[in-house]
């Protein structure tokens, strides 16, 4: 089908931040000088191509200047709710057309995972703030907090750190990145700049167990960054929980009582959560390496669909797929590659939703999907 060029011109970077701590920001720090780029034409490859909306979610930046959009999720009602780890506002809510219905919030400094879920018949959310707070322009590393509240934002309960309950030593470290709701209401949480445990809690926030940390006594079930954490529900009898290990570059699957299952490699894509939509998943790379083999590459990011067998069938702003004896090549940039995608969302259509981590303040992007 022929296609018009669209052109996207939005996608920059963000300001310098210094870090005032004892420990390292490592690879959460913010680049000084990122290079403009645009997304033009088509992205993506097979039957899974999309173009850039130029116009959706995008907002006055005098007005509604924002650091980072580090999550996105969509509600009953088909809105939106963008979460910004920003001073003004955290929460931005749009409708499905992409205008702003409200902004506000600012209580979560380090503002980074979102999960909304469906709570007896109403409509819950858990934030997930992981730690890393700007105060007066400076970032620091503080400890972080987890906490479910209803969709006005009002505190339900909130998840203490895990040495308040005899879990963690004292002095270890508990910074969150993402927390996901399993369907029977247990509420899993990811520790990526942490301690790098998975803790799971029941409905009411009670302890159950931790797993996958350095320690854990299956070698293939520890995590490096443990930076997303979803739940696989394609088969339903069977839910699935989906952990990324953003650094060894896969997506390990456990059973929802922890007990590891097996490892999706994406070789060259440092991914964040994996979000099931049907029978696809989708995964936003926050980073790429060097020909997908060499070095980690700043100012890189792409999108990637993978179908029912979790093969990846379509990388948008990356290099296409290549399989050889079975096994997925290294992964690497393409020609319009987005700058750190942090997390998305898929809608019914199959639209996609990015936000982006270190873009000079991206608002949200919607990438309509090209129906063939």
């Amino acid at each position: 089908m022929k296609t018009s060029a669209i052109t996207f011109t939005t996608l920059l970077a963000v300001l310098t931040i210094p870090v005032i701590s004892a420990h390292t920001a490592g690879e959460h720090a913010h680049n000084s000088v990122i290079k403009p780029i645009e997304v033009t034409g088509l992205l993506g490859q097979a039957n899974f191509q999309y173009r850039v909306d130029p116009t959706w979610g995008q907002l006055d930046k005098q007005q509604y200047k924002i650091k980072n959009c580090h999550a996105i999720a969509q509600l009953k009602d088909k809105s939106f709710l963008a979460l910004c780890d920003d001073n003004k506002h955290n929460f931005l809510h749009y409708s499905l057309d992409g205008k702003l219905k409200k902004s506000w919030m600012t209580e979560y400094p380090g503002a980074h995972g979102i999960e909304v879920f469906d709570d007896n018949g109403k409509e819950s959310m858990i934030i997930v703030d992981c730690g890393w707070a700007v105060r007066e322009g400076k970032q620091y590393r503080e400890s972080g907090r987890v906490v479910k509240t209803n969709l006005q934002g009002q505190v339900i309960f909130s998840i203490g750190h895990p040495q308040t309950i005899g879990q963690y030593t004292p002095g270890q470290t508990f910074m969150p990145c993402d927390a996901a709701v399993a369907p029977n209401g247990d509420i899993y949480v990811a520790d990526g700049y942490g301690s790098q445990w998975l803790l799971q809690y029941d409905k009411n926030g009670k302890f159950i167990r931790k797993f996958g940390g350095p320690t854990d006594p299956h070698k293939e079930a520890r995590l490096q960054n443990a930076h997303g954490v979803s739940i696989d529900l394609r088969d339903p009898s069977q839910p699935k929980l989906m952990v990324s290990s953003r650094v060894q570059n896969q997506i390990k699957f456990f059973t929802l009582d922890g007990k590891h299952l097996y490892n999706i490699n994406i070789p060259g894509a440092f991914g964040g959560q994996a979000v099931q939509q049907g029978e696809n998943l989708y995964i936003g790379v926050c980073w790429s390496k060097e020909n997908g083999t060499g070095k980690k590459l700043p100012n890189s990011g792409f999108v990637l669909v993978l179908d029912k067998d979790n093969k990846v069938v379509s990388s948008l702003g990356g290099s296409a797929p290549v399989y050889k004896d079975g096994k997925l090549q290294p992964l690497s940039n393409g020609e319009n590659p987005f700058y750190h995608v942090h997390d998305l969302c898929v809608d019914t259509d199959g639209n996609i939703y990015v936000v982006q981590w270190n873009s000079k303040g991206a608002y949200p992007i919607k990438l309509e999907r090209v129906k063939k």
